[in-house]
């Protein structure tokens, strides 16, 4: 039978649920126990999807194809297991399944209200998301509640986990909150009354805390944590101090050697083997002592967030792990790009251009990738990336005065980068689109198995086949592929089924690494293997620097 261990957080948000949450299970799964895990957004969008990257962040995107929170990236960067459409659910999602029940007679003669009937639909989701992870059940599944105690919004899923853990029984359920310590500079003190209040509210719904994570820019003095112990009544040694660290690869060791997975454990009346963490003391280790160093280039118009970009981020960190190399990584507003011209990007190593909607800063970006191929500079673009490094080269190479995407011109003369009206689903089904389908999940989305083209850059990076998820709308018009291919561009994979293109590249007679891809790379990539895309781009980065140090 599957145990539950739900992760609340007070105070105000941002402190890092979601890093504690898939530390513990990394701590759990390295102790031979099946993890999985699972995140309660209290919003009432059906899904992130079409929420603004600067409101929310990152949309991360499951093998199955769902778009989900990014903290279901950093589930999957900490443990095994892949996450799946179950593996995230929001209010709107419980309120739409209420409302269809409804409408369909099967509360008839009922009241519905959100005790019982919302908060039970929730305890069914849990429960369902619960087993969809493993084959049979998981031994513990862990379930992050969004926002923070007091919101209104999350009253429901807090009500349900409570309901749940009574349900369940004794030992069948534990309860981990985190809340802030913050440092108070004039004073030159801790300030324990915040935790106080969070955990004196989360006790006035019903819930104990069993561990109280206590977020701060520093360890938690003793003394300290021995008076939230005694406000909170939660024992002392389940008060863990959590501090800022440079990498969020080091929270495992921090919170095993304060002895939580022990309490987990003891609580929910488990015997598992003892935690292995050479892996995580390994990864640390590569990070701080790198043997190289680069800087890359992000060319985006959500660079001020970098939430906006979080899985590219640890992609390209991960990428660092396994080539021993320092990656920095500057952030370049591609409007200002547009602007003031590309002297900002000379003295890069690589450039790379993200995904992204809307016409916003394309100019600028499209000027970057011109640079990069004119200058031999190493580039990834990835999704919109791809597109404007098409549209680029339509331009500039292969004569087509005007080209652009659909997207940000309609009217032009060489739609180089279309709306797709038809494609198949993951089912095999027919899905259809277009300008005025509803935006939300009418995207390519999930995984694809596609096959790459025999001697190109592409099958030595990744081999036969390429197996990546998707996220997007528009695509590399085939009616304009035959004029690029006769400038030099090269299409390395194309959908088996759409015959869409998928990964372009220029040869290396012509640029020495110049790759394209219109999935995202970044979604499947993990400190414990890193991504073969990324490993070779830093590589290229690192190739590209000796060989500038050797010329001058």
């Amino acid at each position: 039978m599957t145990k539950f261990v739900f992760v609340t957080g007070g105070v105000v948000s941002s402190l890092g649920k979601g890093i504690a949450a898939a530390s513990l299970a990394a701590i759990l799964e390295s102790r031979g126990l099946k993890v999985t895990l699972l995140k309660l957004d209290p919003y009432i969008n059906v899904d992130p999807g079409t929420m603004s990257p600067f409101q929310h962040g990152e949309v991360f995107v499951t093998e199955d194809g769902a778009e989900t929170d990014l903290d279901l990236g950093h589930y999957e960067r900490f443990i095994s297991a892949k996450m799946r459409k179950a593996n995230n659910f929001t209010t709107g999602q419980i309120y739409e399944s209420v409302i269809r029940k409804e409408r369909r007679g099967e509360y008839l003669g009922k009241t519905v209200q959100v005790i019982p009937h919302i908060t039970n639909e929730i305890q069914a989701f849990v429960e369902r998301g619960a087993r969809s992870t493993w084959d049979g059940h998981p031994d513990v599944a862990i379930v992050e509640i969004g926002g923070t105690v007091g919101d209104i919004e999350s009253l429901p899923f807090l009500e349900a986990a409570r309901q749940m853990s009574l349900r369940l029984g004794r030992n069948q359920a534990a309860f981990v909150h985190l809340t802030l310590v913050p440092y108070i500079a004039t004073a030159g003190e801790l300030k324990t009354k915040p935790t106080q209040h969070s955990v004196q509210k989360l006790r006035e719904i019903g819930i104990s805390p069993d561990v109280l994570l206590c977020r701060a820019d520093r360890p938690i003095p003793d003394d300290e944590r021995a008076k939230i112990s005694l406000f909170s009544n939660v024992p002392q040694d389940a008060v863990i101090s959590v501090w800022d660290v440079d990498t969020i690869y080091k929270i495992p060791q921090m919170l095993h050697d304060q002895g939580m997975d022990t309490i987990i454990c003891d609580e929910l009346k488990l015997t598992p083997q003892p935690a292995d963490l050479s892996m995580w003391a390994k990864l640390v280790e590569a990070i701080e002592h790198p043997k190289h160093e680069v800087t890359i280039g992000m060319v985006g118009k959500y660079v001020d967030l970098t939430e906006s970009y979080k899985s590219l981020i640890e992609a390209l960190k991960h990428a660092s792990i396994h080539t021993s190399t320092r990656v920095n990584i500057e952030y370049l507003d591609s409007e200002q790009i547009e602007k003031e011209g590309t002297d900002c990007l000379k003295q890069l190593d690589a450039i790379l251009v993200p995904g992204g909607f809307g016409r916003r800063g394309t100019e600028g970006k499209i000027k970057a990738i011109r640079y990069a191929r004119e200058n031999r500079v190493p580039y990834l673009g990835i999704c919109l990336g791809m597109q404007l490094a098409v549209i680029e080269f339509a331009r500039d190479v292969a004569h087509l005065a005007g080209a652009n995407s659909t997207e940000f011109d309609p009217s032009t003369d060489h739609p180089v980068v279309a709306l797709i009206t038809e494609w198949l689903d993951r089912d095999g089904r027919i899905e259809q689109r277009s300008e005025d389908s509803e935006l939300g999940g009418t995207m390519r989305l999930g995984a694809q198995r596609v096959p790459i083209a025999p001697g190109t850059l592409a099958s030595r990076i990744y081999g036969d086949h390429v197996n990546e998820r998707h996220r997007h709308r528009y695509e590399v018009n085939n009616h304009y592929v035959p004029q690029l291919e006769a400038g030099g561009l090269v299409i390395s994979a194309r959908t088996p089924s759409e015959n869409l293109p998928e990964i372009m590249e220029l040869p290396q007679q012509i640029h020495p690494w110049f790759v394209g891809v219109q999935f995202h790379p970044e979604f499947t990539s993990t400190p414990r293997d890193g991504h073969p895309l990324f490993k070779a781009y830093v590589e290229a980065a690192l190739a590209g620097q000796a060989a500038r140090k050797k010329a001058a």
